[in-house]
């Protein structure tokens, strides 16, 4: 949860850094290109009064003088307009087909300027509308990269999960594999001397028990090999299995086709995810009511539901439930469901979630697995 808590807050943070950087770049491009277009607009206005005085100037330094401020106009796009509305003049015009059209953008704009008879029209300089659109690239870039640094982040922390996962299973297993080995020859020796007893057949079934477990942790450790398998005998053995290991206040519902539903799966695993749902269910009912397992076979899937009449799960902890650590019980580690769904979906490419949960009334949570 530690390890969860930390990315959430680096994520919170690099959102609000990239919000923070965005407005900054937007505020300031906004005053830097209010001053440069003030600053053109007092440019044009020069240009203008230059205009107008070049009809009234004679030949000597004053001539020179305007003519020199005419040419030194070479960014900002001008059309001089007569009292007729035809065009008299031009300037740093890229494409001339369509020059009176540009003009009455220009007027429409309000980018005009009247010098007697004439009216100057202008628009912003290449530079100007260039420097308009850098916060908008600046923010594309920050957006991308926070995705970038999010999508690492997440990255991570899968491959983190996946190495403790791993690490984790293979420990267990092997852990489990002496003391299992010497259980079993302890149990080969209690036959020999007491071949009548009672007891030996519920000890067998407890030592194979153990064994499951530790074959389960081994094919987590590894990348098991999806075989095709019947569906209906993994929910009837998970059904056996929860008969006998609850008590008589536990119901088991079964809604399984009589014909089998084959799917690609690794058997043992898939039945320790719909065992480790009941056993859930039978922790959420407190150890009494009813557990549906219902088996459904669609064209392109095959659904499995397990429906408890326990005590729901409450709508802010749905998105949590399936997050290694979290946990409702008093004593857990919180890894089932976390467990189960990297079984189901990154074994299995199926899905696994919770299809509907009510406060008092029961949960379901339902696996669709592709055919």
């Amino acid at each position: 949860m530690q390890w969860t808590d930390r990315i959430r807050q680096v994520k919170i943070l690099l959102v609000v850094a990239a919000v923070i950087i965005a407005v900054a770049s937007l505020l300031v491009s906004h005053f830097l290109v209010r001053d440069l277009s003030i600053e053109e607009r007092h440019r044009m206005e020069v240009w203008a009064q230059a205009l107008h005085a070049l009809n009234e100037v004679e030949d000597g330094p004053s001539l020179s003088l305007v003519l020199s401020v005419m040419e030194g106009n070479n960014t900002i796009p001008v059309i001089v307009l007569n009292s007729e509305g035809g065009i008299d003049d031009y300037r740093n015009i890229k494409d001339t087909t369509n020059i009176a059209g540009y003009a009455r953008q220009m007027v429409k704009a309000g980018d005009t300027i009247r010098v007697g008879q004439q009216l100057v029209c202008y628009d912003e300089s290449i530079m100007l509308k260039r420097l308009s659109a850098w916060p908008y690239v600046q923010l594309g870039i920050v957006l991308i990269f926070v995705v970038v640094a999010i999508f690492a982040l997440l990255s991570s922390k899968r491959a983190e999960q996946n190495k403790v996962w791993v690490g984790l299973s293979k420990e267990t297993a092997h852990q489990l594999g002496t003391p299992v080995s010497s259980l079993m020859a302890w149990l080969e020796m209690l036959r020999e001397q007491y071949p009548q007893d009672d007891l030996l057949p519920e000890m067998d079934k407890d030592v194979k028990r153990l064994q499951l477990i530790a074959e389960r942790f081994s094919k987590i450790g590894s990348l098991p090999e999806p075989v095709e398998a019947p569906m209906n005998e993994v929910l009837e053995h998970v059904a056996d299995y929860m008969d006998r290991r609850t008590s008589n206040q536990v119901q088991m519902v079964r809604r399984i086709p009589d014909h089998d539903v084959m799917v690609r799966m690794n058997a043992s695993l898939f039945e320790w995810v719909v065992e480790n749902l009941c056993k859930n269910a039978v922790d959420a009912m407190e150890g009494k009511g009813t557990i549906t397992l219902t088996l459904l076979e669609e064209p392109q899937r095959v659904v499995i539901e397990v429906q408890d009449t326990g005590k729901g799960i409450k709508k802010k902890d749905l998105k949590s439930v399936f997050t290694p650590g979290f946990t409702t019980k008093k004593r857990g580690w919180g890894l089932g469901l976390s467990l189960a769904r990297r079984i189901v979906e990154e074994y299995h490419k199926g899905r696994i979630f919770v299809k509907h949960s009510e406060i008092g009334v029961g949960t379901t949570f339902r696996i669709e697995m592709p055919k």
